[in-house]
């Protein structure tokens, strides 16, 4: 069906200084940061001009508090804990119910700020800002959460690689008005060296040390376009496995050599220290970054898990066409996880269950089909092609880093939606650069227990997130037809709605109590900052159906 667009383009600096609230909040960070932000390890030390060169953010929404979040640039490397206050008011303007806290710039966790600010009102819009060494940050705003909302908005986001091209998707992200909140599904960042011109990486090199990773944080948070998307909106945010190493898990990592890098768990506890230094999250253990995964309640209408199936309790990935993922012992989120997402699943009165996470959970087979020989090195960056003209080749899972490769986790959580009669579960994910749109069936090739025109027989539907700049099929070398090989996919995977693997953007999720509505954004352009959005797809699902209902217009 074709799709009705809608285009956005970009606001000029003017538009940002003179059209409302939103954009008076981006406006400093397009004429404080227009250049190029640098920060090589001794520029990141100290403190220029402003020291809040990193901007500000907000994170983990409750209904009465909200992590308040910066970093102070010190004036030397020598100097201690740097006093700062923090001011949250209901207005702009900072006069009404004006709150004024104190807080630390910590040196041992380099300079950073993170204030969870109690005693809030519910579902109410705050302004904030910092001040240290005599110097006041920019505003940010946030909000926190209803007790029991009728409707909720959000936009979803994953795959941000600097050196990919400019973060447009956080600007148009940054400019809506009409957002709840944000969800970042992770790789918020890229580990590796490399790059050219204004965005090349800093450090110049692969991240190792908790410096290089404090660095690496701190490039990406000077960025224009993030930083306004973080000051504008609070986020929920979890990683994936760039914000430490490509395919990490518990005990290993496909980027990491312990010959030549060092000890593993060393490296993967200074990515996790970094992160929850630089990220406005709330960790549900203090003081253990290891454990990231939590719980949000949005009173009746939602309850939202962010998921860990990376670091925490992750087995190593099985080889492809190995029978190892169906091993019953397998582990992607582990007992301790599965235990706590089932009994809050089994529990909740909210309408929608969702489960924000990394991996695509449905499964995504590749079935012999005559004619067809095409790469799929981007959905899992694996160079395994369709296979094309076998014979007594069935069900083989194309990417064993998604749950493809941990398939009896997955029939436990669809078991237990099934068992307990769970409707209107949604899951939401990042990672594939790409953009897909599935029912969740027990067996999408059984016949008896799916019907892929309907949707009966589904237990739950997925909206998978495209890049915010990494690339995906469009750079596949000597993949030139990505339509067909869509169709292909569609044609072995019935249970498929929509796939788009070429377009750079985000995800605009819409729930209210009769129905969850899923809005693809897709920029124009990474290649240059600015240029427009386009509305080019928008799925829903029902309540009670379990199953995508429509495609709209």
């Amino acid at each position: 069906m074709t799709q009705k667009k809608h285009i956005r383009s970009a606001l000029t600096r003017r538009d940002l200084l003179v059209h409302g609230t939103a954009a008076a909040l981006v406006a400093p960070f397009v004429s404080a940061c227009g250049g190029r932000q640098q920060t090589t390890a001794g520029e990141h030390g100290l403190a220029s001009e402003s020291p809040f060169k990193h901007g500000l953010a907000s994170g983990d929404p409750l209904h009465d508090r909200v992590i308040l979040w910066t970093r102070v640039t010190p004036l030397s490397l020598d100097d201690g804990d740097i006093p700062v206050l923090v001011s949250i008011a209901e207005d702009d303007t900072f006069t009404r119910n004006l709150l004024t806290l104190a807080a630390q710039a910590e040196r041992a966790r380099d300079w950073t700020v993170k204030l969870d600010v109690t005693g809030l009102k519910p579902d109410q819009r705050y302004y904030y800002r910092f001040e240290a060494l005599g110097q006041s940050s920019a505003v940010g705003r946030t909000k926190t959460a209803a007790l029991d909302p009728e409707a909720l908005r959000f936009a979803v986001l994953s795959c941000a690689n600097y050196r990919a091209g400019y973060f447009n998707a956080y600007r148009f992200v940054a400019e809506r008005d009409d957002l709840d909140m944000v969800l970042h599904l992770g790789d918020y960042l890229y580990e590796s060296g490399g790059g050219e011109g204004d965005r090349a990486h800093q450090p110049p090199h692969e991240i190792l040390s908790l410096e290089d990773y404090r660095e690496r944080h701190a490039q990406y948070k000077a960025d224009p376009d993030l930083a306004a998307a973080h000051a504008a909106h609070p986020w929920i945010s979890v990683w994936d496995d760039h914000e430490s190493a490509n395919n990490s898990r518990r005990d290993s990592a496909e980027n990491h050599s312990e010959e030549d890098e060092g000890l593993w768990l060393v490296r993967k506890a200074l990515a996790q220290r970094a992160y929850d230094e630089w990220m406005p999250i709330r960790l549900p253990e203090p003081g253990n970054p290891n454990k990231i995964w939590r719980r949000f309640e949005f009173g009746s209408l939602l309850d939202l898990w962010m998921l860990d199936t990376r670091l925490y309790d992750r087995d190593d990935e099985a080889a492809f066409l190995s029978t190892e993922v169906f091993d019953p012992g397998r582990r992607l989120i582990g007992p301790e996880q599965q235990q706590w997402l089932f009994e809050g699943m089994r529990t909740t009165r909210a309408t929608w269950k969702m489960l924000g996470q990394q991996v695509m959970f449905g499964p995504l087979k590749a079935t012999p089909l005559p004619d067809i020989d095409l790469p799929l090195g981007a959905l899992g960056e694996l160079p395994i092609p369709i296979l094309g003209g076998g014979e007594g080749v069935r069900d083989v899972y194309v990417n064993p880093d998604q749950w493809d490769g941990y398939q009896a986790e997955r029939r436990a959580v669809l078991e237990h939606l099934r068992r307990y009669d769970i409707d209107n579960t949604v899951v939401l994910t990042g990672d594939i650069h790409s953009s897909w749109v599935m029912d969740l069936p027990r067996d999408p090739d059984n016949l008896l227990d799916y019907n892929a025109l309907t949707g009966a027989g589904s237990l739950g539907v997925e909206f998978v997130t495209t890049s915010v700049t990494s690339s995906g099929l469009e750079d596949v070398p000597g993949l030139s037809e990505v339509p067909q090989l869509a169709m292909a996919i569609r044609a072995a995977n019935p249970h498929m709605q929509y796939i788009e693997g070429t377009r750079r953007g985000y995800l605009i999720m819409d729930v209210n109590q009769e129905r969850v509505r899923g809005d693809y954004w897709y920029v124009s352009t990474i290649a240059e900052r600015g240029g427009s959005e386009e509305l080019a797809a928008s799925y829903s699902v029902a309540a009670g159906a379990n199953a995508i209902t429509r495609q709209l217009g």
